[in-house]
């Protein structure tokens, strides 16, 4: 079989002028320079390990104090920026922990008659962005800034795609990378040209670890629950469906983790905890995100009461933790994490400001007092949800110091302990904080059959159309069967309390990839150009049309044709294209053609 290998070149220039045409200007210049590197012996992408022993900021913070420190530091990073001046060139280097001065002469890097590491691969083949590891010792420069004279430079890792240029000029930021959008899609580069997004994430990991302390430090065990569950039980919530290949069923992605913790109570645990990650198939916005981080703790012999007292103590040592301070500025508002919080009943609370004491209404009387509270309802709600639709119309927003609003009726709280003064109420309570849901706690149901007779009224719900009501858990019901002591849970959203803690402004600002619709794809380069090659236009001569911004047939007849002719020819050098130079008959039948 003979095979044709001018159609296979043909072929294979195609493949590469495909992803060619799709490169902005500046990607193909940094290929054409990864592609130097690699002539010249450097391996752009090395696997060595290479040894860091300092870090910028503590470099920055100890060497003014003592400059013998610091004469022998290996550090790595990526060119932030850089200012060539002939034979010596100063950089600004990026590390984990800070940015700060390189300053590099060709003769201490190049101490040999070979230059070709400053000349060439310094000066010319690395961009902002590349990833360098240098060797050197601290000094000051004359100008006063701490900074690394370098000894040698090794190429880490070369960036094919250029940096957002984010400038500063005494104290005011020019062209911030800031479109919302953008920086939650890439947030691998929002992390590198915004310092300052990572410090929340940081701030997160305190927050996390503080409280893992604090339940660690009371001798609660940490342990993990299934994310994929045959009945989505533990809240009111609308789950996601799966299907699981090998056994052939249908299973939920979790929405809480209450019920298997409760599991682990009745087996005799002395307090158990997890930090989950839940799924909900409901809106999102701002502080909302389908896929979220919640904690939940319970401890047996405990009751609401000593569960308030345990979560506004740990809100302070979290507080404390991350500003040394009990005051934190959230939304705009002083907050005061200090205990006692305020504790008021949520029945008093919806009279206090509506004047309406729902506590004794059935639900057509709750209905009602909805219409003439200009409350909005629907005929799936039950008395539980037309109470909790008062109080959230109501009452919630006006909530900005921290308050546990306790007592909920019982339609509302299928999970949890009738009151023990009160059995139309239930001993729980949720903790506000700015308007918004931060805890939610109960002394937990521990009576098997109240529990049953609960489940029940869940259907009861479920079959008039509340989609968010809770499935019977029959296997839960047999846990308790077999007894639980008395026992108290509490329940935390840890990216409301990240947002609440560092102030930010969205849930998708505290989560580092936060829930996009899928990213719009731009048309292939093949796809564009389509119309091109139908009217006999040289595949090998798209990537080089595409330059000259011509995209299809109309624009290539629309250009003026001398001009284009001779701009080709021109970007068939500059792009350094394998392909035989244009001429002009062979041009003139693309316009006819």
């Amino acid at each position: 079989m003979q095979i044709n290998s001018h159609a296979v070149n043909r072929r294979h220039i195609h493949k590469q002028s495909i992803i060619m045409a799709e490169l902005t200007e500046q990607e193909q210049i940094r290929r054409n320079s990864l592609a130097e590197l690699k002539k010249l012996g450097i391996n752009p992408y090395p696997a060595a390990l290479y040894e860091v022993n300092a870090k910028s900021n503590e470099i920055l913070e100890k060497f003014p104090q003592d400059n013998t420190l610091y004469q022998n530091v290996s550090i790595a990073g990526r060119i932030m920026s850089r200012r060539i001046m002939g034979a010596a060139s100063f950089v600004e280097l990026q590390d984990s922990y800070g940015r700060i001065q390189l300053y590099i002469k060709r003769d201490e890097i190049c101490p040999g008659e070979d230059k070709t590491l400053y000349n060439t691969v310094f000066k010319r083949l690395l961009d902002i962005g590349d990833i360098i590891g240098v060797t050197g010792y601290v000094f000051v420069t004359q100008m006063g800034e701490t900074s690394i004279h370098v000894k040698s430079l090794t190429v880490l890792s070369k960036s094919l795609r250029p940096l957002p240029i984010v400038k500063e000029k005494d104290g005011v930021v020019y062209d911030a990378f800031s479109d919302p959008e953008l920086r939650y899609r890439q947030r691998y580069v929002d992390l590198i040209v915004n310092p300052q997004v990572r410090e929340t994430f940081v701030q997160r990991a305190q927050i996390v670890n503080t409280m893992r302390n604090y339940f660690n430090e009371q001798g609660y065990l940490e342990v993990d629950t299934p994310v994929l569950q045959s009945i989505p039980g533990g809240a009111a919530a609308r789950p996601f469906v799966t299907h699981h290949n090998a056994l052939d069923i249908d299973l939920y992605l979790r929405i809480a983790n209450e019920l298997y913790l409760k599991r682990l109570i009745v087996g005799g645990f002395p307090g158990v905890y997890e930090f989950s990650r839940n799924f909900r198939n409901e809106g999102m916005d701002r502080t909302h995100n389908p896929e979220f981080t919640a904690m939940e703790i319970y401890v047996p012999y405990k009751d609401y009461n000593w569960m308030m007292t345990f979560t506004e103590n740990m809100l302070e040592r979290i507080a404390k933790t991350l500003h040394g301070d009990t005051k934190v500025n959230v939304w705009g508002n002083e907050i005061d994490f200090k205990p006692p919080f305020r504790r008021a009943p949520m029945c008093q609370l919806i009279k206090e400001e509506t004047g309406v004491d729902v506590a004794p209404m059935s639900e057509d009387e709750l209905r009602e007092a909805c219409k003439r509270l200009g409350v909005e309802t629907d005929a799936t709600m039950g008395k539980g949800k037309l109470i909790d639709a008062i109080f959230g119309e109501k009452c919630e927003g006006k909530l900005i110091q921290p308050t546990f609003v306790t007592d909920y009726p019982i339609e509302m709280s299928p999970l949890c302990k009738r009151h023990r003064d009160n059995p139309e109420l239930t001993e729980r309570f949720e903790l506000f904080v700015c308007g918004k849901e931060l805890a939610n706690a109960y002394s937990e149901l521990n009576d098997p059959i109240d529990q049953l007779g609960r489940f029940q009224e869940q259907l009861r719900l479920s079959e008039k159309g509340d989609d968010e009501a809770m499935f019977i858990d029959m296997d839960f019901v047999r846990a308790l069967e077999y007894g639980m002591p008395p026992t108290s849970g509490m329940g935390i959203g840890i990216d409301r309390l990240v947002m609440m803690m560092t102030g930010a402004q969205s849930i998708q600002d505290v989560l580092l990839f936060p829930q996009m619709k899928p990213e719009v794809q731009a048309k292939s380069a093949e796809e564009e150009t389509s119309d091109l090659t139908a009217h006999g236009v040289d595949e090998a001569w798209l990537p080089v049309l595409a330059k000259a911004g011509v995209k299809n047939y109309a624009q290539l007849c629309e250009a003026n044709p001398n001009k284009l002719f001779n701009d080709l020819g021109g970007l068939r050098k500059k792009l350094k294209l394998d392909i035989p130079a244009l001429k002009r008959e062979q041009f003139d039948a693309w316009l006819n053609g």
